[in-house]
């Protein structure tokens, strides 16, 4: 009898594997793309001819820097990385955050996050054959950090993943929490600053209080998402050990062409980074006088919104070509949420006078 390609598969491919639909992004030419935590501002003309010059004397049939040492200065010059710390980069901070379970999934490990929170937290522990374990926020989004200390007393988790600010609610959690919570944890501590620039705030200078901390980091919120850059930050022997599970040659040439030129610069990023925090303020506002609607604090780059009819809402912003993300059904917090990514006082004021018709 012969052998159908879906008999093959069904034989030897995961049944939890099998289960998963694919990460879907969605299509966006021709919209307004409120959807991603983007920085929607590009690059001045002056800055992107000069990215364009080292991009251009790339010698691509050549394999880049493996260690990438170059990008690794920039970024230590650009954050002020602190001495006494090492750097491991990843192709955006998803493969950062698979890397790190990869490096701790013993049989039977847990990880361990607050939940909701990043979606790839538990994608991920799937993948790599861990025990998810999901410790509920309050329902005002805060953390539950006495539940988070009995789980982990409980489960023992190898690996715990805090979002500060967490997405997709967009709160910060109070530091002194994250503190208890990283001092409680018998294993590997992440916690996952992807909108540091907006948070105003980080746990970097205090990596060298806390043995079992590794602080994560992208520059994608900053302006550079199409350079699929992240980085995480630890002390030497952590990072030694993220080193042998990343795949040689990981962060492409053209990446580290053009990420030093783009680091050299503060004042064009610390600029927009000031107007995104600025228009934040504007859109909480306006979205907070809509009939309905709860507008959570955030510390990002985005707003979270609970309105009256998330799927009807989503559905109107869609057929005026504006993207945002609809939460509803993702998670029982989560009912009727959409999340708003910050745009140019432009996109914002679109956005809003499609959600002013809806009733």
């Amino acid at each position: 009898m012969t052998r159908s390609s879906a008999d093959y598969v069904a034989a030897v491919v995961r049944p939890e594997i099998r289960a998963l639909a694919a990460y879907h992004v969605p299509g966006a030419a021709g919209m307004i793309k409120l959807d991603a935590m983007e920085n929607p501002y590009g690059l001045p003309d002056a800055l992107r001819a000069t990215v364009a010059a080292a991009v251009a004397s790339v010698p691509v049939n050549r394999y880049p820097d493996g260690d990438a040492d170059a990008v690794k200065t920039a970024l230590r010059a650009h954050f002020a990385i602190p001495r006494g710390v090492d750097i491991v980069l990843g192709n955006g901070s998803d493969e950062l955050i698979h890397l790190a379970a990869l490096a701790v999934a013993t049989p039977g490990a847990a990880m361990l996050a607050p939940d909701p929170s990043f979606v790839m937290y538990r994608l991920t522990a799937l993948l790599c054959g861990m025990r998810f374990v999901g410790v509920p926020l309050r329902a005002d989004f805060t953390l539950d950090t006495e539940s988070m200390l009995i789980a982990i007393a409980r489960e023992k988790p190898a690996l715990v993943f805090i979002a500060w600010p967490n997405n997709p609610t967009g709160n910060l959690f109070a530091e002194v929490d994250v503190a208890r919570i990283i001092r409680a944890a018998p294993g590997l501590v992440v916690v996952d600053e992807a909108y540091h620039a907006f948070a105003r705030t980080s746990f970097l200078p205090r990596i060298g209080e806390f043995p079992n901390l590794v602080v994560l980091r992208t520059v994608s919120k900053i302006g550079m998402a199409g350079l699929r850059l992240g980085y995480a930050v630890g002390a030497p022997e952590w990072v030694a050990e993220l080193d042998k599970v990343r795949p040689p040659y990981n962060l492409n040439a053209l990446t580290q062409a053009a990420a030093p030129v783009l680091l050299a610069e503060r004042e064009p990023f610390a600029a927009q980074a000031d107007a995104i925090v600025a228009g934040r303020a504007a859109l909480e506002a306006a979205l907070a006088r809509l009939p309905g609607v709860t507008v959570h604090p955030t510390r990002t780059n985005f707003v979270l919104a609970r309105v009256p009819d998330a799927p009807r809402w989503h559905a109107a912003l869609l057929a005026a070509r504006i993207l945002v993300k609809n939460l509803h059904g993702a998670h029982p917090l989560l009912a009727h949420c959409l999340r708003i990514t910050v745009g140019t006082p432009v996109e914002n004021d679109a956005l809003m006078s499609v959600l002013r018709t809806l009733h």
